[in-house]
C-alpha cells in the first residue's frame, strides 16, 4: 500500500510539473524567437552556405541561419557543410588539407540532400560560388540568429568559432552543438555562454526521462531541440540509399513517429523556455504538421516556400 501512494504521488507530481514546469525550473531566457529557418541559407534558392544565399534568405525574411563550420590547413573557419569537397566542388580534397587561398568554387549544380533528385543550379557568377568564412557572415549580420553546426570533432576548431564568437559579441545571437554528444560537451565547455543545442544522445535521454516521469524534474543546460519528421528519414532512405526491406523500413518510422512526436513533450521543452525546431522540411504538408506538434520554428530549404505558408497560416 505504501509503495502503491509513493508510485501514485510520483506519478501524479510528474504529470503537474510536465504540464507547470516553472513551479520548480527557472525558465530559460532566449533573446530571440525563430519560426522561420533557413537550411544552409536555403539550399534550394542558392548555392548552400554561401553569401548569396544567406544574403537572399535575410531579405525574404528568414529568422535564422543555418551553417555548418570547419577549418582549413591555415586556420580559417570557413562555412560549409562538407569537410570532403567532392560533393560540393567536384574536388576529392579535405579541407583541412587546403589553404583558404586554395578553396575551389561550389561546383554550377548542386545537389539538394533533403529534397531527393533536385539539384540547385544558378548563375555562373564567382562571387555566388565562393565558400565563405565565417568571420564574413557575422561581418554582414551582426546580431542575426546563427546556427552553427559543428562538423568534426576538432578542438581547435570549437575554439577559433568561440573565439569569433566572443569577437562579434554574439553569444546571446549564437546557437551551436552538433548531432555527436562528445563534439555538443565540447563546445559547452568551450563557451557555456552559447546557446546550445541538444545532441541525439541528449535527445533520446529525453524521451526516455519522459516516459519514465523524470523529464520534470531534469535539470536541462540545452537551450534548443532540433528534432526531424521521421518522415523525412524515410523519404531520404527510400531516394539515397533503396532499403531491402520497405515494410520493415515504414513499420521503424511508424514507431519512430509514435515514440518521438509527442505534443506533450514539445510544450514542457517551450514552458521551461526551449526553442522546438523541425528539420529539414520543404512541403507545406509538413511545415503544418511540425506546428500542430508545437514546433518553435522550422527549418527548410525553400526559404519564400516557408515565408508564404507562415504568411497564410498567421503563425506567431
Amino acid at each position: 500500500m505504501l509503495l502503491f501512494t509513493l508510485f501514485g504521488g510520483y506519478m501524479l507530481t510528474s504529470v503537474v510539473l510536465l504540464k507547470y514546469p516553472t513551479l520548480i525550473h527557472k525558465r530559460k531566457k532566449i533573446k530571440f524567437v525563430c519560426h522561420h529557418i533557413s537550411h544552409r541559407g536555403g539550399a534550394g534558392e542558392g548555392y548552400e552556405n554561401t553569401m548569396a544565399a544567406f544574403t537572399k534568405a535575410v531579405n525574404i525574411g528568414t529568422e535564422m541561419l543555418e551553417l555548418d563550420c570547419h577549418l582549413t590547413k591555415d586556420g580559417k573557419v570557413v562555412v560549409s557543410h562538407d569537410h570532403n569537397l567532392l560533393r560540393s566542388t567536384g574536388i576529392d580534397k579535405n579541407i583541412s588539407s587546403l589553404k583558404y587561398s586554395e578553396l575551389p568554387l561550389l561546383k554550377s549544380r548542386l545537389p539538394i540532400d533533403f529534397d531527393p533528385d533536385t539539384e540547385y543550379i544558378g548563375s555562373e557568377e564567382v562571387e555566388n560560388r565562393k565558400i565563405p568564412l565565417l568571420q564574413e557572415v557575422f561581418e554582414a549580420f551582426p546580431d542575426f540568429p546563427m546556427n552553427i553546426d559543428i562538423k568534426i570533432n576538432d578542438d581547435r576548431l570549437i575554439q577559433e568559432v568561440s573565439n569569433l564568437i566572443r569577437q562579434y559579441k554574439r553569444e546571446d545571437y549564437t546557437v551551436w552543438g552538433n548531432f555527436s554528444d562528445e563534439i555538443t560537451q565540447k563546445c559547452y565547455k568551450t563557451n557555456p555562454n552559447v546557446n546550445l543545442l541538444f545532441s541525439t544522445k541528449r535527445a533520446m535521454l529525453l524521451v526516455l526521462w519522459m516516459y519514465t516521469g523524470l523529464l520534470p524534474f531534469m535539470p536541462l543546460k540545452e537551450t534548443h531541440l532540433e528534432i526531424c519528421l521521421p518522415s523525412i528519414l524515410l523519404r531520404k532512405r527510400l531516394a539515397l540509399n533503396p532499403p531491402i526491406n520497405v515494410t520493415l523500413e515504414k513499420f521503424l518510422i511508424r514507431c519512430m513517429s509514435i515514440l518521438l512526436m509527442r505534443p506533450a513533450l514539445f510544450n514542457h521543452l517551450r514552458s521551461r523556455g526551449i526553442h522546438v525546431y523541425f528539420w529539414v522540411l520543404n512541403r507545406d504538408e509538413e511545415f503544418k504538421k511540425a506546428f500542430e506538434l508545437g514546433a518553435t520554428g522550422v527549418m527548410t530549404d525553400y526559404p519564400t516556400k516557408l515565408k508564404l505558408f507562415l504568411k497564410e497560416h498567421s503563425i506567431e
